[in-house]
């Protein structure tokens, strides 16, 4: 039920600035920028976080100081910007899956103006689906779904009205991790990923491997989502890394290792030598072990803990579903009920008509059937396929609404409703007769969509409910929303493009034609969605290690733990869980001591304190400092200046490779303890 106590911060009467074109734009450029992060963020690691609460911050510091904005401007602003890491989200998770299909021609799908088309059409629609749902989660459950990042914004804004100063601590940690990443990323004075590998001949404990890749995000992002997930994720890279790679090096035989390469594409055939793991047919070993097997087995299996977490998570959410579609069914006929004109509805109730959420579906069924950029061979095939994104759609923006009411945008498990889509959607498929690789494309361009759909959507929720809490008026909010995703969509694409050129520096170490999908960007999201699309079109899915990865999911769900976050950290390499993981321990290292003296921190407090705020910075400016010097390594002109400051070399001669990687952990030890230091301060 809505708190009829409630009252926004600038009350339905008052007459303010809102929807002005400085606040869009200035929106606009936020969105590009946290897209093209979160674009880079995502191929790096398969995991964003919302960008919402630094936009919010920045938009306060630089809105009020430079540009006169009133406290609704400031929150179109952090609207508009916030579209933009959502889509990227969206994106980055399943379109590279076009690059891993069966067919190489699907290649060619992974294009500017398909990337383009998909993501317009993917935020259009989660804005679309949130229309009618406002009312019902945002308002009638106002006190029962917090949406935190949502209410953080609202009280963000709210205090720099007020005149807060905590923006410097933002600011703090964006400065640091630029400086941070000019050591790492240009001068090489830390080692991206230190590492250490028992040997294969180990008797004890061999192609057992440990390592970091140890940035600012990661320990960012560890101390945002907190020890509890972050502990989650990496124990699912404990089991895949430290149990079940050296299990199967003892057990499985190089040649039998190298075979499964072959028959997944990561490696030529059995006489060609290099390849995942560096093969060598002539001694019928591997250099690393580990890096073959985690290939050939380990991501298998944790698709199949991904796509069972994924379903376990939707069951619990089913009395969720169906509530919410009861709730959106009876606000638009309460909305229907209310008699008068415009001008007697409460200024902070008006949203855009349902008349614009059934046009607008229509009308993106029929782009999408006429569009030549986009897979099919006939209009009927895309017809079916606009049908089950609009279908899927209006169903996964209910599920992704409601569940970052309560978890929050960083935990929302798209992942899951993606590979829910992209199965059912290839069930589909087979049951009226479309099999094999002509129809992958097809089956990813539906679950590509609902991805972006959901994570817009998710996004979208959480900047209504921040305008709830300041008095905004929802139609501008929505109207935002649309121009955010269409201008962020174009630089998005833009930015995916460019990452997925090699540099020069890939090209020596043997990455041609497409960054993406190699070690510098694994993009493990979206090749994952193309290996459940192939193996279902093809029956041609592994479903032994397949079925391994869901009886893991089940175990873990018998424990008591969230299977989804398990699954994504043994899909994911170690040294990216282990870094988080790091940050996440800090955080609750400073949570323990808290807790033992006695001081309680209500739910404001804590999403404002100054660690969580460093913590922001250092994934804001982690991700944009490394989107920055990829795209001066992309340009001719600067590589070979890039090349000069390049201090690894010499580096590694004064001190050893062991010595070098102890430098580069003792840097990040020292990262880790300058949030410390500012996450047991209180404001």
């Amino acid at each position: 039920m809505a708190d009829t106590n409630f009252k926004p911060f600038v009350a339905p009467q008052v007459k303010m600035k809102e929807l002005t074109l400085k606040a869009i734009i200035l929106g606009s450029v936020f969105g590009v920028i946290f897209g093209a992060a979160t674009v880079y963020l995502a191929l790096k690691a398969g995991l964003t976080v919302t960008a919402s609460i630094p936009i919010a911050v920045v938009a306060i510091t630089l809105g009020r100081r430079f540009f006169k904005t009133t406290i609704l401007e400031n929150n179109i602003i952090q609207t508009t910007g916030s579209a933009g890491e959502s889509i990227a989200a969206g994106v980055v998770f399943t379109l590279p899956g076009f690059l891993f299909l069966s067919d190489p021609a699907s290649a060619d799908y992974f294009n500017y103006f398909t990337i383009l088309t998909l993501a317009i059409f993917g935020g259009v629609l989660g804005t679309l689906m949130m229309i009618p749902l406002r009312r019902s989660l945002i308002v009638k459950e106002h006190g029962t779904l917090p949406y935190p990042e949502g209410t953080a914004c609202g009280d963000v804004l709210i205090a720099g009205e007020k005149g807060g100063e905590f923006a410097k601590t933002a600011f703090y940690g964006l400065g640091f991790a630029f400086a941070y990443a000019i050591l790492q990323k240009i001068l090489h004075v830390i080692a991206e990923v230190p590492y250490y590998m028992t040997k294969q001949t180990n008797r004890f404990f061999p192609s057992a491997r440990v390592s970091g890749e140890i940035t600012p995000e990661y320990m960012g992002i560890g101390y945002i989502i907190g020890p509890r997930i972050s502990g989650v994720l990496v124990a699912g890279g404990v089991l895949a890394w430290f149990c079940i790679i050296p299990l199967l090096a003892t057990l499985v035989p190089a040649d039998v290792i190298a075979g499964q390469l072959v028959k997944l594409g990561y490696l030529a055939n059995l006489a060609t030598p290099g390849g995942t793991g560096n093969w060598d047919p002539a001694a019928h070993t591997f250099a690393d072990y580990s890096a073959a097997i985690y290939y050939a087995y380990i991501r298998q299996i944790a698709a199949g803990t991904v796509a069972a977490g994924g379903f376990i998570a939707l069951l619990k959410t089913i009395p969720t579903i169906i509530a919410s579609f009861k709730g959106s069914v009876s606000s638009m006929k309460d909305k229907n009920a209310v008699a008068g004109s415009e001008a007697e509805v409460p200024r902070t109730e008006r949203d855009l008509s349902i008349k614009v959420v059934a046009i607008g579906s229509i009308l993106l069924v029929v782009l999408m059937a006429f569009l030549p950029q986009l897979p099919g061979g006939s209009i009927g095939q895309k017809l079916l396929v606009g049908l089950l994104v609009v279908i899927f759609g209006a169903f996964f923006v209910t599920v992704s609404s409601r569940i970052v009411g309560l978890i929050g945008s960083s935990n929302n498990p798209i992942s899951g409703m993606t590979i829910a889509t992209l199965m059912g959607t290839c069930l589909l498929f087979i049951a009226v007769g479309w099999s094999g690789k002509v129809y992958e494309p097809l089956a990813l361009v539906v679950g590509g969509m609902i991805c972006i759909a959901a994570a817009n959507a998710g996004a979208t929720s959480q900047d209504l409910k921040s305008g709830y809490i300041v008095g905004a008026t929802p139609r501008n909010q929505q109207l935002a929303l649309f121009v955010g995703a269409i201008v962020s969509s174009v630089v998005i694409g833009l930015t995916v493009k460019f990452l997925d050129k090699p540099t020069a520096e890939m090209i020596s170490e043997g990455v041609t034609g497409h960054a993406i999908g190699s070690a510098y960007y694994p993009a493990p999201q979206g090749t994952l969605m193309a290996t459940l699309a192939k193996g279902i079109l093809s029956f041609n899915l592994d479903w032994q290690f397949v079925l391994v990865g869901v009886f893991i999911a089940i175990t873990m769900e018998l424990c008591g733990i969230k299977s989804l976050s398990f699954a994504v950290g043994a899909y994911l390499p170690l040294s990216t869980t282990l870094p988080i993981f790091i940050g996440g321990a800090i955080r609750g290292i400073i949570d323990y001591q808290r807790k033992k003296k006695n001081v309680h921190l209500s739910a404001e407090e804590e999403e404002l304190g100054k660690g969580n705020l460093f913590a922001t910075g250092l994934v804001a400016g982690g991700a944009v400092a490394g989107v920055l010097i990829a795209m001066l390594a992309g340009f001719s002109a600067t590589a070979p200046i890039l090349s000069a400051l390049n201090m690894e070399e010499g580096l590694v001669s004064g001190l050893g490779h062991g010595g070098y990687y102890l430098l580069a952990v003792a840097f990040f030890a020292l990262m880790g303890w300058t949030l410390y230091r500012i996450g047991r301060q209180t404001n």
